[in-house]
């Protein structure tokens, strides 16, 4: 662990850690009898006389280049594969995995976690490759041609021992899934976590995602980070990184519960004294010492996502109109004839960026956009907004920056 402020290593990023299993010659001994298949997902490979367990299968690309990794460290057959979620970087590479004689262990809401996805697959893997589709490489390294469900459900708590090794599976339901476990090894006190933290340790946690899957809870998380807080581990191995040194971790795992709680709570205070979701995004600011990094999760984006866990989808400042089909843009022709044309609006724009606010901007080039979709001054200009509001907040949130992209690419489509 680099600092107490990060808790990351600041060199890494996330970018680079779901890549950096693709030069990966020899699986990582991170202790005694564990080693580490790098990946989207990193996979663990724990050995015992009389056979291994495997927590994570890891993406399906990642799994066909793990399984040599593993095996040139050991020779006994996996008896169990523990998943600590219920995402594809965790079970895509299954199939590669399961034998008749292995058995797939998972926290028992694994089986309405996948139903969902399953439901919205199309709009789930549009969000993921709008997002991430540069970063994971293509579906066929990712998604299982087949789908394997568990072998063995467990609700809070299941422990077994195998070749005097004892595990012990614990549920963390305020991870990225609801059926987010760890695994606990009591004798060598390590916390195998899956990403309960997201990919970086000291990060905010993200408990909405732009691709669009279900919301996270923040006093769930809360209470999953609390537990393995309790346990006192020696070592937390992450779904990306290996975090070592009790007192370190102790003291990082505090900060991480402080400051979300902090966040929480400011936010329950102002929707109580009747202030408005954007004014809360833009005004609570943590005091130093309960102020985690943002590369993965973001600040203002977990106050909304707060605000909307406790009211649902309504905003009252958003005025009536919101609450009914007919948006905004629908007016977008008309204020075209207003202004006989849309060349105000681009002016105005390229007048706020000109004073550094692309927000500004973004909103004028939205409408001008909806009433003449092929301008290609307004395309211009947007295109200009979007690369200042990319510089503006310095390229740190990997969502942030990806979402970004994204919409720079979108102004190439006809």
């Amino acid at each position: 662990m680099a600092d107490d402020r990060q808790g990351s290593d600041p060199a890494l990023t996330v970018a680079s850690m779901v890549q950096s299993g693709q030069g990966q010659t020899q699986a990582i001994e991170r202790a005694a009898g564990i080693y580490e298949s790098r990946g989207i997902g990193n996979s663990y490979l724990i050995t015992t006389d009389e056979g291994s367990v495997l927590v994570n299968a890891g993406a399906l690309g990642d799994a066909k280049r793990g399984r040599q990794l593993f095996a040139a460290v050991s020779d006994q057959p996996i008896r169990y594969i523990v998943l600590t979620q219920s995402h594809a970087n965790q079970f895509g590479g299954l199939e590669v995995y399961k034998t008749p004689s292995n058995s797939v262990v998972a926290q028992r809401t694994y089986l309405e976690d996948r139903q969902y996805f399953n439901a919205l697959n199309q709009h789930y893997q549009r969000g993921s490759r709008r997002v991430f589709s540069q970063i994971t490489g293509p579906k066929k390294d990712i998604v299982p041609s087949q789908e394997i469900l568990p072998d063995c459900l467990f609700d809070d708590y299941l422990s077994f021992t195998l070749g005097g090794r004892r595990f012990e599976l614990i549920s963390t339901p305020g991870g990225e899934t609801r059926s987010a476990a760890m695994v606990w090894l009591p004798d060598e006190e390590i916390a195998i976590v899956g990403n309960l933290f997201g990919p970086l340790f000291g990060n905010y946690p993200n408990l909405n995602t732009l691709r669009g899957d279900k919301p996270r809870s923040a006093l769930a998380f809360i209470d999953s980070a609390k537990r393995v807080r309790h346990l006192k581990p020696k070592q937390i191995l992450t779904g990306h990184e290996d975090i070592q040194d009790q007192a370190k971790i102790h003291k990082q795992l505090t900060r991480i519960i402080d400051a979300m709680q902090w966040v929480h709570d400011k936010t329950i205070a102002g929707m109580n004294a009747g202030v408005g979701l954007r004014r809360l995004m833009a005004d609570i600011q943590p005091p130093d010492g309960l102020l985690l990094t943002e590369e993965y999760g973001k600040l203002s984006w977990n106050i909304r996502a707060i605000y909307h866990e406790y009211t649902g989808w309504q905003e009252p400042e958003r005025g009536i109109t919101d609450l009914y089909s007919v948006p905004a843009s629908s007016i977008a022709g008309d204020l075209k004839e207003l202004l006989g044309g849309v060349q105000p609006l681009i002016e105005r724009a390229q007048a706020y960026l000109n004073q550094l606010q692309p927000l500004h901007a973004l909103h004028l080039l939205d409408i001008a956009l909806a009433a003449e979709k092929n301008s290609t001054q307004a395309k211009t200009v947007r295109a200009e907004a979007l690369k200042l509001l990319q510089q503006q907040t310095g390229n740190k949130n990997l969502w942030e920056r990806k979402i970004i992209e994204a919409e720079l690419r979108d102004l190439d489509e006809p």
